[in-house]
């Protein structure tokens, strides 16, 4: 993982690099999302351990990662007789797209905020040495 932003920069970024650099999701976070978006039903935990070969509490903790980053959406399933079970599925693609974009959005407004700050601290600091 780069250390620096001019780093990711000049890296080659695939589209799941959006969902790392952006959210801190890992390698198994993106094979469970890709599992669920490829898959035409939702899928029980059990089924995305089987899918992606990892214990039930690892498939677990990678949905949690998932649903808490707005990814994954969890639905709950009734049983007949009393009791039920959850199920997740992928979020709805357009969706995740534009809360990225208001997430870069919000950032490249703080960011610029900063450089405004950084510009205005350091040029009034070589400002004063000048005239001293």
């Amino acid at each position: 993982m780069p250390d620096s932003m001019r780093e990711y920069l000049e890296q080659d970024m695939a589209c799941e690099g959006l969902l790392e650099c952006g959210h801190g999701l890992g390698d198994l976070d993106l094979a469970v999302f890709r599992t669920l978006t490829e898959s035409p039903e939702p899928l029980s935990i059990d089924e995305v351990a089987v899918a992606t070969d990892r214990e039930r509490s690892t498939a677990y903790r990678s949905i949690q990662r998932l649903v808490d980053a707005g990814f994954v959406r969890k639905e709950q399933v009734n049983y007949a007789d009393g009791g039920y079970y959850h199920v997740y599925r992928a979020a709805d693609p357009k969706q995740v797209a534009d809360d990225m974009q208001r997430m870069l959005n919000d950032w490249y407004a703080k960011m610029g905020m900063l450089v405004g700050e950084f510009r205005e601290k350091y040029e009034e600091a070589a400002t004063r040495e000048a005239s001293d």
